[in-house]
């Protein structure tokens, strides 16, 4: 079984530099990734939240993203499970390899993990 990693909720926002300056203000987080749909803030102990607009490749927004130490193993068990996968398999252009799936309460959950970009 794939060995999960990190999990980071994600939140939909309208505005992204809205919604990072409020939790920047109220939690006192940082800027770990922008990728202008979205953003990830943390703190030095690994504690992260996830800001975005619109997913860049994937149809819908997912609740979360859950890091895993292989991606592969984790998606044969998502379609052993006889989960929708809703949005395959995908090596992303920023060094993600994902993909995404939901639940039976209709949850999109990311599950994915960091690859070596090119």
């Amino acid at each position: 079984m794939a060995a999960v990693n990190r999990v980071v909720p994600n939140l939909d926002v309208s505005d992204l530099p809205e919604a990072v300056a409020e939790h920047q203000a109220a939690l006192g987080l940082t800027v770990l990734m922008d990728h202008g749909w979205i953003v990830t803030l943390g703190d030095e102990e690994g504690h992260q939240l996830s800001l975005m607009t619109r997913d860049a490749t994937g149809p819908a927004n997912p609740a979360v993203s859950i890091f895993v130490d292989d991606v592969d193993e984790a998606l044969r068990k998502v379609q052993e499970q006889g989960l929708e996968v809703v949005h395959p398999r995908t090596d992303e252009p920023w060094g993600v390899t994902r993909f995404f799936y939901r639940d039976s309460s209709g949850n999109v959950v990311n599950v994915g993990m960091h690859t070596i970009v090119g």
